[in-house]
């Protein structure tokens, strides 16, 4: 599933390349009613987390989440391949949706009540890390678990979990209620860098200067997430940091990765 910053990459691009005129909007596939948006304008695209919102002129907003196999491509207009739920064409470039979780639309009440359960996003500057850290001191759970927690923490998935608490040396294991208040912000403030940096890159890099392929003269990481990381999917790999095998442990169905050394 896409992590926050691939939704907020979208809605920059629907923002920056798609508003402005009136667009051919359509559902190749058929699942999808295009009809009452059709030739409308995009007036705002807006990323809360791994939610996605398009309004339109018209007054319709659709709702978009990806989920784990959807995805959100800009092509050029003449290319019409796959099963396309939802196709918004601006001149020679379309942005095409595939295999989504959810595409719909949603009254500003409906939104606004998706809203209320999506927890606080490290990418918005409404985002209130306050009314997050209250919410986690009161809780038992183990802070690995919570920055799952979409009602949480917005848009963090498996590898900003992994990578923001290695590289502020937290246990994943930690209840949330014994997580120290500076502890708790140095792991935001690396959030809102390590994201910020993934909608301005378009890939998750963790890894510090003196930890580059370049600087420790190792060979790039080769993964489909692409990136240089820290522990996610180096399970049984030597921590760049410690040399310490990376450790590897299936909780509540996702993959935990740390390392036991730099995190004990």
């Amino acid at each position: 599933m896409p992590e926050g910053h691939v939704i907020h990459r979208l809605a920059a691009h629907l923002n920056s390349g798609f508003r402005g005129g009136p667009l051919s909007v359509s559902s190749p596939q058929g699942r999808f009613d295009a009809s009452p948006i059709d030739a409308s304008s995009l007036t705002l695209a807006e990323a809360h987390g791994k939610h996605l919102f398009i309004c339109f002129s018209t007054g319709h907003i659709v709702y978009i989440h990806l989920g784990l196999i959807g995805s959100l491509r800009f092509e050029p207009a003449r290319d019409v391949w796959g099963q396309i739920r939802l196709r918004i064409v601006a001149g020679d470039v379309a942005a095409n949706l595939r295999g989504p979780q959810f595409c719909r639309y949603v009254s500003p009440a409906e939104m606004q009540a998706i809203l209320d359960r999506t927890g606080e996003d490290p990418l918005r500057d409404d985002a209130s890390p306050d009314a997050l850290f209250a919410r986690v001191g009161a809780s038992k759970r183990t802070i690995g678990s919570l920055m799952m927690d979409q009602k949480l923490l917005a848009g963090v998935g498996n590898i900003y979990r992994a990578e923001a608490l290695f590289r502020q040396g937290i246990s994943p294991f930690v209840p949330g209620c014994q997580l120290e208040r500076d502890a708790f912000d140095a792991v935001w403030a690396d959030l809102v860098s390590l994201m910020r940096y993934g909608v301005e890159h378009g890939r998750i890099d963790t890894v510090r200067d003196e930890h580059t392929p370049e600087a420790m003269g190792r060979d790039p990481r080769k993964d489909d997430h692409g990136g240089e990381v820290y522990v996610y999917r180096r399970a049984g790999e030597p921590c760049f940091v410690c040399g310490e095998p990376i450790a590897v442990r299936k909780v509540e169905g996702r993959n935990l990765f740390w390392c036991p050394k730099c995190q004990g």
